[in-house]
């Protein structure tokens, strides 16, 4: 885990001292999330990250704030725009970027690219290219806890274009219906790719929808990182107390295009320029300065850390080896497969 990073308690701050801390570790979560993204738009322009790839910038607040509220034994599954909800649950962005290289030291040995990232030892469960691919997986984690009798959390990610997807409506059913320990949270950025919300979804207010399936449901700010944390903690400490599936829908926006491929024809750019007037990172950092939290000076040597953490990342990932071509069906097949003439 980043050294940098406040350990995920699950447990809210209280000496005012502490708090200020948190916030501003909360602001170093989201900086790290934001300035590795934007890198990653100059080394794929540069043709060095080649594949499919799905930005996480404006949503930071959601990664930052709900992975806060979790604890080290919790489980997160993911979907293909998780950068953040890595590098958030504490993935070391070397191991990140060394997988966008497709090297042999990425989290996940450089074979599953910008929409795989895997770490179990952080119980950090993908990284999914499939829609809603995740959701199912969420809920045999969060069975597997359930009938071991494990106090844990399985917080799902997705997005309201999975919600159209029949993967969420079997795993809410399931989910409410064994009574199980999940964390749905669905990230409402407006678009599924290229479509708008109310041109897929007859009823946009989807936590109303989820608690017609019989579990806790409520809309949160998703451009305010305080607001998803405290959320979060609730949500989480009402699976972790046995109150069955909860599901939180974070209205937030993504500030680029779907995905790096996507010429994004289809939003207003005024509508673009409004929800950036709400940036979630340079939101917290203006109420922290207001505070006397944060001078501009701490502002510039924090930035300054994480563009040496990025930089040292990008130089591991160029000098980090390619797996073997021996090595290539490892993981492919199985070893009896393999021996069979």
């Amino acid at each position: 885990m980043n050294a940098t990073r406040t350990p995920r308690t699950g447990r809210p701050a209280s000496r005012p001292g502490r708090a200020a801390a948190h916030r501003l570790a909360l602001l170093e979560s989201m900086l790290r999330v934001r300035r590795f993204e934007e890198r990653c738009v100059e080394l794929y322009s540069a043709a060095r990250i080649r594949g499919f790839m799905h930005l996480y910038i404006g949503e930071e607040a959601v990664a930052a704030g709900v992975n806060e509220a979790l604890t080290d034994e919790d489980a997160v599954v993911s979907t293909y725009r998780e950068h953040g909800h890595a590098l958030a649950r504490g993935v070391p962005a070397e191991a990140i970027m060394a997988e966008m290289f497709g090297k042999a030291t990425g989290c996940s040995r450089g074979r599953g690219g910008s929409m795989h990232l895997f770490d179990a030892s952080r119980r950090f469960y993908g990284g999914n290219a499939i829609v809603g691919g995740g959701l199912p997986l969420a809920a045999g984690l969060a069975l597997a806890d359930r009938m071991t009798g494990r106090a844990r959390v399985t917080c799902c990610f997705f997005g309201d274009g999975a919600y159209a997807e029949g993967e969420f409506h079997e795993t809410a059913n399931l989910a409410a219906l064994w009574g199980l320990p999940l964390l749905l949270v669905c990230e409402n950025n407006l678009y599924a790719m290229g479509t708008a919300l109310a041109r897929h979804q007859a009823q946009t207010d989807l936590a109303l929808r989820a608690a017609g399936y019989g579990m806790v449901a409520w809309a949160v700010d998703g451009m305010d990182v305080l607001a998803v944390e405290d959320a979060a903690r609730r949500a989480a400490e009402g699976v972790r107390a046995g109150g069955g599936p909860h599901f939180l829908e974070m209205r937030t926006y993504r500030f680029r295009a779907h995905s790096m491929y996507d010429s994004d024809r289809y939003r207003d750019k005024a509508e673009i320029e409004h929800w950036k007037e709400r940036d979630p990172v340079e939101g917290l950092a203006r109420r922290l300065r207001e505070a006397g939290e944060l001078s501009d000076e701490a502002r510039t040597t924090l930035e300054d850390r994480l563009a040496a953490e990025i930089d040292a990342a990008v130089q591991a990932a160029d000098q980090a080896p390619e797996e073997p071509v021996e090595d290539l069906l490892k993981y492919v097949t199985s070893p009896v497969e393999a021996s069979r003439p």
